[in-house]
């Protein structure tokens, strides 16, 4: 056996005796191994000039080329993060969430965004938490990008500018986030659109029950089919049962026959309606291609805060009741570091770890594996999430030899692999955004 440094590679080796989910083997049919109680496979992994060659069983791949032993060690693929706020992160030192709660980050983000928002600002926190995500392992991002008044014209370009030059690292895609209302407003709408249209991005808004939100759909839905444009929206991030704009959502979806994508964050009201309720809108969301994806350590730090008030739900949406219908499930970041969440990495380990924990993704298993790789790379349309030939050696390798050991502890000893050779995982040091938070009295 060739020992070798990861590092610095040869252009053809095997990662040998390692266990992968079988959800995110590109052909489970022609697994070469059985699949334990945990879902995962036992595989010999071979890559060549940065591609995976083959997948063989365990033990197998011993015809000279140059192999590393790692003795059942967990392998992923490099996860997909399909909801986050680049333009919101890390400004927590200088815009803190005065409360904890939703009002009071909408308060905090909106005075720091009229404050301090300007292309500097986003292009250097943007920067940072890409280098955050890249070292974490990621290898695709979509981010929500805050595209009110003169916001617009400073972010969007920044965001353009941070595809091209993290192009082959992270693939970006953009989504507009505007008011339901706002939609309805000419003067903000039209050239909104034109600057979605120009960026190559996805049309969104936040909806929530006001007297807008059915001519709002309605013109969402008709300009997204008019330009062929996807759509991404915010919904019912609120605990308040009576918010209903998931239904009328579908009922927009299937009464058009929109044949566009449509994902839809948050659904936290859900979780509060009645069964019978909730399981005509999830059966309507079905019958419309609807995907779902839940930020649960966002949604779980803001919902149901009071002061001395211990939570008495998780703020999840339904996530097993989803995926039983067969509506693509996925979990993402969201926030990082500001006033929607305190916390957080742009770390899709550690979303998945706690998203196991607060929602029960386990006993069994099975393929919820899929929600930070298969399903949302599906959904975002590019070639990562899954294993097998000819995919990129995109690789997560862990200590961790199940994904018990995995989701037990932090795992931040894992190597990452980007075309098959371990990159550096140093993660970028806070005290360089130091003299941008040095504003905070401006706010």
């Amino acid at each position: 056996m060739q020992e070798f440094d990861l590092a610095a590679p040869p252009s053809a080796y095997v990662l040998g005796r390692v266990r992968v989910p079988a959800c995110l083997v590109s052909d489970e049919a022609a697994l070469p191994a059985p699949v334990d109680a945990e879902g995962l496979v036992e595989l010999d992994i071979a890559v060549e000039a940065g591609r995976i060659a083959r997948l063989a069983p365990a033990g197998t791949l011993l015809d000279g080329a140059a192999r590393l032993e790692l003795a059942g060690r967990l392998v992923l693929p490099g996860p997909v993060d399909v909801h986050t706020h680049l333009d919101k992160g890390f400004i927590w030192k200088r815009a803190p969430n005065p409360d904890g709660t939703f009002a009071g980050a909408l308060a905090a983000a909106d005075a720091d965004r009229r404050a301090n928002w300007n292309a500097q600002d986003v292009r250097r926190r943007m920067d940072f938490a890409l280098r955050c995500a890249y070292a974490h392992g990621t290898v695709a991002i979509r981010t929500h990008l805050d595209s009110i008044g003169p916001q617009t014209a400073i972010s969007w370009p920044v965001f353009a500018e941070m595809r091209e030059r993290w192009a082959g690292r992270i693939a970006l895609q953009a989504v507009c986030l505007t008011p339901i209302d706002l939609v309805l407003d000419d003067a903000e709408f039209l050239p909104l659109v034109d600057t979605v249209r120009a960026h190559g991005g996805v049309l969104g808004a936040v909806t929530y029950m006001s007297a807008a939100l059915p001519a709002g759909l309605e013109r969402l839905f008709e300009t997204a089919e008019r330009y062929g444009l996807d759509l991404d929206l915010h919904v019912d991030e609120s605990a308040d049962p009576g918010a209903r704009s998931l239904a009328l959502i579908a009922e927009a979806a299937l009464r058009r026959s929109f044949q566009g994508q449509v994902l839809v964050g948050h659904c936290c009201s859900l979780a509060r309606q009645e069964t019978s309720e909730a399981d005509r809108t999830l059966d309507r969301v079905a019958e419309a291609g609807i995907a779902v994806v839940s930020l649960p350590t966002c949604n779980l730090y803001l919902q149901d805060r009071h002061p001395s008030h211990t939570p008495r739900w998780r703020g999840i949406t339904l996530l097993h009741e989803m995926k039983a219908r067969s509506i693509p499930v996925m979990v993402a970041s969201d926030n990082a570091r500001d006033p929607f969440y305190a916390y957080g990495d742009l770390d899709l380990v550690e979303v998945y770890r706690e998203a196991s924990r607060i929602a029960h993704l386990d006993h069994p298993h099975g393929d919820w594996p899929s929600i930070i790789a298969r399903a949302p790379a599906m959904h975002m349309g590019i070639e990562a999430g899954l294993l097998g030939p000819g995919r990129p050696a995109d690789l997560l390798l862990f200590r961790a030899r199940s994904l018990n050991e995995a989701l037990s502890r932090p795992q931040l000893d894992r190597r990452v692999l980007r075309e098959g050779r371990a990159i550096d995982t140093t993660r970028p040091d806070y005290a360089e955004l130091d003299d941008l938070m040095e504003r905070s009295d401006a706010i």
